[in-house]
């Protein structure tokens, strides 16, 4: 069964300007679709509900409505929008040929800056317009003679600097696939990524920078290059100014500068809509990560409609969002220049120890217009007492927030401490579309501990028990209709059969995608967390997020994780874990706090059995936490089964709860 939500906010945290609701990109689109497309129900063009609607509704005359309103610059026409829209296996502009780089470099300014480099220290240079797609040109002719074609797979084991860019984009013009990583995976956890792709040139570079320390990767790059037998040839970056060996030659290896210093004319190779553009993978922690594919096409158009026109980029505009080139949004971050605006890389820890609130001076340094970042980031700003708003941030109009739900406490946080005027964008979506499912725009307002509205083009539902879609009740989020961006396939999954089973095998021919959402009757989203970690009492299902988002506000706290672990005797352990501040005790005193607050925060169901202080959380490589795995070690299962300890961020945490679990299962055993 499931349970409603609590009663939503009766008004909303935030309500767009309605001047700048009317000058917004989206609103400019839904007139534009009105005028061109007719668009049928659009008499508003702030409505957004109207113009959400329409566009899934109808699937094609939205999606043709943004090729057209973006201008897409397709070498040979599209046949038709939608030729098939079974999923899996939808197909989208058949016929049509373009290519992902030439979108992304044809509507930058020659001299404006279209990448803005910065790291933790401070610094910070720019390349302009004119300077990147040079680079690209040349990076594209030396990866060309060392031999890659269409098809081709390039790696990177890169940091987050505008090297990755541009390796992408060079690589993305010949029509070659593209994949990266970043330099905290070990060797072998970027080997057990890469060697599946079976590449043909690496790009690595000698190090990386992160919380005051120069990282040196030189060994490690080396270490996985030779661990790729079918690379022809290693590109080495000088990054952080490491000489590299002398002896590395057991293959042949170029150096950045000579590679990107070339005099070339850039070409780009028109490639069907869905050729493959890159390949992204999952986190990998319970076997060998699964390569997920999208295609150029799905890619471009996706991510013109999410920063176009749901994050109103163009030009004139400049994008720092917070990310690892591991993560998906890695990928959106590249993606800002296809709107002409410039994008920020950014090498470093978001919060070092010598100057925490960086990120924030840097974004009043360079008049970021859009700022993007994390819950826990948010969270930790509030408990450091950092004040953002000493800097001058009044160029910030949106701060971008994804990767777990973000507790309503962070609201107020971010009005009072960064700006009253910035519109708080929390999103949901997944590496699987590489974008979002719901999230934010300039005509949406905004409720504290909610997602604004599904994403346009998103034919988003949320499922009861019964397969049936449930309004205002905790359901499975599932999506419909085919998005253009849903993977073209696995790879080395030849028949179909691990997609399929990935995506469709709860409900065929719909997306589920393993969260567990409410839609309100507001038209928001609400995000509970994974519902393969439901917790689940007596029948009564419960989500993770709504304890976390309590128990994480409690100054006390810096992280919190509950799971819920079925036990041999046929008992139910709710344990509630806690990292706590410093110098912070757990006692009976905190203890009782940490109740009570769950009681009256979420409901009394939602008390954990146990409160547990750990030093610190198992997550993903991107930060999420290990709900699932911390389940199965609890339940006994074997480490080695239930961990990939290359794909965890700290993978000493993983013996402390393969131990916990061993003792619990052991005086159960011993009990009954």
């Amino acid at each position: 069964m499931t349970i409603p939500h609590p009663a939503p906010y009766p008004e909303p945290f935030f309500t767009p300007d309605p001047k700048s609701a009317a000058h917004s990109r989206i609103a400019d689109f839904a007139r534009w679709a009105a005028r061109h497309r007719g668009a049928e129900g659009i008499q508003d063009p702030t409505d957004y509900r109207a113009l959400y609607q329409w566009s899934v509704t109808d699937l094609e005359g939205f999606w043709a409505a943004v090729w057209e309103y973006f201008d897409i610059d397709a070498t040979t026409p599209y046949e038709e929008v939608l030729a098939e829209e079974t999923m899996p296996g939808a197909r989208w502009f058949p016929g049509a040929t373009l290519n992902y780089a030439h979108h992304a470099l044809r509507n930058l300014q020659p001299d404006a800056p279209a990448i803005t480099a910065l790291n933790e220290t401070g610094a910070g240079y720019e390349i302009t317009g004119r300077e990147l797609r040079a680079r690209v040109a040349s990076v594209a002719a030396s990866l060309r003679d060392l031999g890659v074609g269409q098809g081709d797979r390039v790696v990177g084991y890169l940091p987050n600097t505008p090297h990755a860019i541009i390796a992408f984009l060079a690589t993305a013009s010949l029509g070659a696939v593209w994949s990266v990583c970043g330099q905290d995976y070990a060797p072998k956890a970027a080997a057990d990524r890469f060697a599946q792709l079976e590449p043909t040139v690496l790009i690595t570079a000698d190090g990386y920078l992160f919380n005051g320390t120069t990282h040196d990767r030189r060994a490690a790059s080396l270490e996985l290059a030779a661990a790729l037998p079918t690379l022809k040839a290693t590109v080495l970056v000088d990054h952080v100014g490491l000489v590299w060996p002398e002896d590395r030659h057991t293959w042949l290896t170029v150096p950045w500068e000579d590679a990107a210093a070339r005099v070339e004319y850039l070409t780009t190779a028109p490639v069907p809509f869905d050729h493959p553009l890159w390949v992204v993978f999952s986190s990998g922690t319970t076997g060998l990560p699964k390569g997920i594919v999208h295609g150029h096409g799905g890619v471009l158009l996706e991510h013109l409609k999410t920063l176009g026109l749901h994050t109103d980029l163009g030009t004139g505009d400049r994008l720092l969002w917070y990310t690892t080139t591991h993560w998906m949004m890695w990928n959106l971050v590249v993606a800002t220049l296809l709107t002409g605006a410039t994008t920020c890389t950014y090498d470093g820890s978001p919060a070092p120890q010598v100057r925490p609130d960086v990120l924030w001076e840097l974004a009043a340094r360079h008049k970021v217009t859009v700022f993007g970042t994390s819950p826990q980031y948010l969270l930790a700003m509030a408990k450091l007492g950092i004040e953002p708003s000493v800097h001058d941030l009044s160029a910030v109009r949106v701060v971008g927030c994804t990767g777990s739900a973000l507790p309503a406490s962070a609201y107020p946080w971010v009005r009072d401490h960064v700006g009253a005027g910035i519109q708080l964008a929390s999103t949901s979506g997944g590496t699987d579309v590489v974008s979002g499912f719901a999230g934010s725009a300039s005509t949406t307002p905004v409720w504290a501990g909610e997602l604004s509205a599904p994403n346009l083009g998103v034919a988003l539902a949320s499922y009861g028990p019964d397969g049936t879609p449930v309004l205002d009740q905790v359901g499975e989020l599932v999506v419909t209709r085919p998005m253009p961006s849903m993977p073209l396939y696995f790879w080395n999954d030849p028949d179909g059969s691990r997609y399929r089973d990935a995506y469709f095998g709860a409900y065929p021919g719909v997306w589920r995608h393993g969260d567990w959402i409410t839609l309100t009757s507001h038209g928001s989203v609400i995000v509970h967390g994974r519902s393969d970690a439901t917790l689940n009492r007596n029948g009564v299902r419960l989500g993770s997020a709504d304890i976390h988002d309590v128990v994480e506000r409690l100054p006390e706290i810096t992280e919190a994780l509950v799971v819920g672990a079925e036990e041999p005797d046929g008992g139910y352990w709710m344990p509630l874990f806690v990292v706590l501040a410093d110098g912070v005790g757990l006692d009976d005193s905190l203890r009782d706090r940490i109740r009570e607050a769950i009681r009256t925060g979420a409901s009394p169901r939602h008390v954990p059995d146990e409160i547990l202080a750990v030093r610190a959380l198992p997550h993903t490589k991107t930060g999420k936490k290990l709900e699932v795995p911390v389940k199965r070690l609890l339940q006994g299962a074997p480490a080695e089964q239930v961990l990939n300890p290359a794909a965890v961020d700290n993978p000493d945490l993983i013996a402390y709860f393969a131990r916990l679990g061993a003792e619990r299962n052991k005086r159960s055993a011993h009990d009954t």
